[in-house]
């Protein structure tokens, strides 16, 4: 079995890009609603991380002040050695890895050009996904079967349709509602790893 989990709002307690950006970018940019405001996710994404106008070494430093992790992360990494696929940036994910005392999990995200004028985001994957048409993280699954997904966000849609179990929350959970696709609903990853047993 492969797990796979998504980073912000499924490891993370909240979505921590969002919250980097109303606490070191511009938050206006959610005003009217990020996905009504862009024509596509991909786009959408360059625009927030673009407002963030701070070092690294600042990014990370309120990563690791702010930053929660949920409840039964740490079981999920010592029972299933899992691959984070992530649309975040290794500049807020790594630090707070590290401060939790996992190091030697694979971290498959975008990343970002830390400029002064604003961030710059580089996606891991070039191009845009054949089935969905945007940038998306079907491209940066495991190959390995089983694969069970773990999300919650608009960024977990596509990925979690090749899944073979999937576990979803929050808006994920209502996307696949809506679609008729099963899944099995989490509140925290000790929830994930009680299901695993």
């Amino acid at each position: 079995m492969q797990l796979v989990l998504d980073w912000d709002g499924t490891i993370t307690v909240r979505d921590s890009l969002v919250a980097a950006v109303h606490a070191l970018g511009d938050p206006s940019i959610y005003d009217g609603g990020i996905q009504e405001s862009f024509s596509s996710y991909g786009e959408a994404l360059a625009a927030e991380i673009g407002t963030l106008r701070v070092s690294a070494e600042e990014a990370a430093r309120w990563a690791v002040e702010n930053v929660e992790v949920s409840p039964g992360f740490h079981d999920l990494v010592e029972r299933f050695d899992p691959v984070i696929v992530s649309s975040g940036l290794p500049q807020l994910i790594l630090p707070v890895l590290e401060r939790e005392g996992v190091v030697d999990v694979e971290v498959r995200s975008n990343d970002a050009e830390v400029r002064p004028e604003g961030w710059r985001v580089i996606f891991r994957d070039e191009g845009v996904c054949e089935v969905c048409g945007d940038k998306c993280k079907r491209r940066s699954l495991p190959g390995r079967r089983p694969l069970v997904f773990v999300g919650d966000g608009w960024s977990d849609r596509c990925a979690s349709l090749v899944a073979d179990r999937v576990f979803a929350r929050t808006g994920l959970a209502d996307y696949l509602d809506a679609e008729g696709v099963p899944y099995e609903r989490y509140d925290t990853l000790r929830d994930v790893a009680a299901a695993l047993t």
